[in-house]
């Protein structure tokens, strides 16, 4: 896919991190055209089946649902690689779990291209057991993919971990959106998973990694949208 066209399409989709342009999309995902770079983060799979083993009753569809949209993802945009930022897996259990046919659209969908997985505070300890380059952290042409923020870091990042949403307010009551949160330094992920949650935007965890403030796109069904932050709600 062309970025002049999506630059086209919807300018405020464009983030701009280290000198390199990346395309905030309505699914969660960043894409990367200069590098064929699709990264998502946190997608959590087997979050359904870990809550109904501790006895709350969930719809065990997380997986699949996660990964049929992580495949439309793929194809809209035919990366040559993705990058997982993180949280992958529920828990280092998830594996054990999975249905068969889960793995196998997995690994259909990493047929054909890289695929690096970063490691998470939740999935740890799955180099040599998934298929694909495993790591703690990538860092290319001074942007660093890891998957928690890191504190006074130095240079451009890309994070995971805080799934960060947004609470607005609009004519029919208060609207809670996932949402990507950044300025020209730093930009934290949206949880890609079915089940993920998000973390309120205005919560401190977040607020304290944006010293100079922050810029915020809000996921929609079609496209992203530009919040001020100052719209952005407490909950």
């Amino acid at each position: 896919m062309n970025l002049a066209r999506r630059l086209e399409e919807q300018d405020d989709a464009i983030v701009t991190l280290g000198g390199r342009a990346f395309v905030a999309d309505p699914s969660g995902a960043l894409w990367c055209e200069q590098t064929s770079t699709l990264v998502v983060s946190d997608l959590h799979l087997e979050k359904g089946s870990a809550a109904a083993r501790r006895g709350t009753l969930m719809p065990p569809y997380d997986t699949a649902q996660t990964l049929d949209a992580l495949a439309k993802t793929i194809a809209r945009f035919g990366p040559r690689r993705v990058v997982s930022l993180g949280d992958s897996f529920h828990d280092d259990g998830a594996l054990g779990r999975i249905a068969e046919r889960d793995m196998t659209m997995l690994a259909g969908l990493q047929r054909g291209r890289d695929w690096l997985w970063i490691s998470g505070n939740h999935d740890e300890g799955l180099s040599g057991v998934l298929p694909g380059d495993h790591a703690d952290a990538l860092v290319e042409d001074g942007i660093c993919l890891v998957h928690v923020p890191r504190v006074g870091q130095g240079g451009a990042e890309i994070a995971g971990h805080l799934h960060p949403c947004v609470k607005i307010q609009t004519r029919v009551g208060n609207l809670r959106r996932r949402a990507f949160v950044f300025d020209g330094a730093r930009l934290i992920m949206p949880a890609f998973g079915a089940y993920a949650g998000g973390l309120n935007a205005r919560d401190s965890a977040i607020l304290s990694l944006f010293a100079r403030g922050f810029s915020v796109l809000a996921l929609g069904r079609e496209r992203v949208f530009a919040i001020p932050p100052g719209q952005c709600r407490p909950d």
